[in-house]
């Protein structure tokens, strides 16, 4: 395989975003761990799918994205591979069958050792969110559905499926735990929908950004913001979580920061490059969620 072609999959795989992955992962192994229940065959299978789909989202995204227009033009929404010419819409599709097909297999495979038969539904809801963000018939990122499709998945979906993976049993304590992680994943892609608001709504792309507005949209940015810190502060309080937690709290000024760079610059499209400072406030929340479950 050539430099260029290397080059051209790593921007339409977008692993910048992986950090969302690898949270809920290792939260779920953290809780697995904290039981003694750790399986050296069953984690990296369950590394390997689950990256797999979140790639496979990716380019269904582009895929699908490419027939509707939407990252045309002044958009700068998706990986712009297929805009660009560097992939085929042939490649990107027979990628997706093969990927699919290998997270498929280690799914039935972590279902048969566990028997917890369960654990398919989740499954099925995972790969249905992966095609249906942008795919017809049902394109729930085009009525502002997107962020509760990818708080669910990268949040309860991921971590509960982990745990379960690896343990073969269900808990509650997996499914609170992963209610902030849901909600700052939400964050970073509302977040990245913010500088494609006008170019989403020319095409009819009612993404929650759009429905908001500008003004609107900076109170939902801080929303989420609160509603993370709200969710962490009651998981302590609760016992769910151990009190070092609260050192999410250190990731305050950052998320100032970027409220301000919202507020304050006019173009919004120079939004784009800079969404690496929500992506830090995730993973740097993230990494005190999991060591504080690992302390409890």
């Amino acid at each position: 395989m050539s430099s260029g072609i290397f080059r051209a999959w790593c921007q339409a795989s977008r692993p910048q975003f992986y950090v969302a992955t690898l949270i809920p992962l290792a939260l779920g192994a953290v809780l697995a761990a904290s039981e003694n229940d750790w399986n050296l065959l069953r984690w990296p299978a369950v590394l390997i799918a689950s990256f797999l789909v979140h790639l496979n989202t990716n380019l269904a995204n582009d895929y699908f994205e490419y027939f509707s227009g939407a990252d045309e033009g002044d958009s700068i929404g998706g990986s712009r591979v297929l805009q660009e010419g560097k992939i085929t819409l042939t490649q990107i599709r027979s990628f997706m069958i093969i990927a699919y097909a290998i997270a498929c297999l280690i799914g039935i495979w972590v279902l048969l050792i566990t028997r917890a038969w369960w654990l398919a539904g989740i499954m099925i809801f995972a790969f249905l969110s992966s095609i249906y963000y942008t795919a017809r018939p049902v394109r729930y990122g085009y009525h502002g559905l997107g962020e509760l499709f990818v708080g669910i998945n990268m949040g309860p979906v991921m971590v509960v499926g982990t745990y379960a993976a690896l343990t073969g049993r269900f808990s509650t304590r997996p499914l609170w735990l992963s209610i902030p992680v849901g909600i700052m994943v939400a964050l970073i892609l509302y977040y990245q929908s913010l500088p494609d608001i006008e170019s989403d709504r020319k095409i009819g792309k009612y993404t929650l950004a759009v429905r908001l507005g500008r003004k609107g949209s900076l109170w939902g940015y801080r929303g989420f913001i609160a509603v993370t810190y709200i969710a962490v502060a009651l998981l302590v309080w609760h016992g769910d979580l151990h009190f070092s937690a609260l050192l999410t709290l250190i990731t305050l000024p950052p998320a100032v920061m970027v409220d301000k760079m919202i507020r304050t610059m006019p173009d919004w499209v120079e939004l784009h490059s800079r969404g690496g400072k929500v992506r830090l406030f995730y993973l740097l929340n993230g990494l005190i969620i999991v060591l504080a479950a690992a302390l409890f």
